[in-house]
């Protein structure tokens, strides 16, 4: 198993675990042509972020994807983990946890991030749950958005 940063031939696959995250947790269908352009964005333009893959017998398992957010009040940068997918027959088995601590060491390689935040679905309680059992713990802040 090699957990790694994720490479332009690994984009068939992340396409696939958010049109599955979005089907499984929200119930939505995502828009192919959009969300292909939106995966295929982040290889070419880094400061948008970039993904990680765990890979298990030459078949991607499992992937997250890493933005930034700046803190004034820190001085330093938020990573926020998104688009966490693990393949339901790979679940279970801690490529979560892995993964994690994988992004932990990139951060600390980095010097300048100053804390991980993530935002999970209120009904994904089995989720929930693997993040404060690695640490993680429920903020004080509400999430507003309008979508244009």
């Amino acid at each position: 198993m090699e957990i790694r940063i994720a490479r332009e031939e690994d984009i068939p696959a992340l396409i696939e675990f958010n049109q599955a995250m979005a089907l499984e947790t929200e119930h939505k269908t995502l828009d192919h042509n959009v969300l292909t352009a939106g995966v295929t964005a982040v290889f070419s333009d880094q400061a948008k972020g970039f993904y990680v893959v765990t890979e298990a017998f030459g078949v991607v398992a499992a992937g997250l994807m890493v933005t930034t957010e700046w803190s004034d009040w820190r001085n330093g940068w938020f990573w926020w983990i998104q688009s966490v997918y693990v393949r339901p027959e790979h679940r279970g088995g801690g490529l979560y946890g892995r993964m994690y601590e994988f992004v932990k060491s990139k951060a600390s390689q980095a010097g300048n991030v100053c804390g991980f935040r993530l935002y999970v679905e209120k009904d994904n309680e089995r989720a929930q749950r693997v993040y404060e059992k690695l640490g993680m713990e429920k903020t004080y802040y509400l999430m507003y958005e309008e979508e244009n």
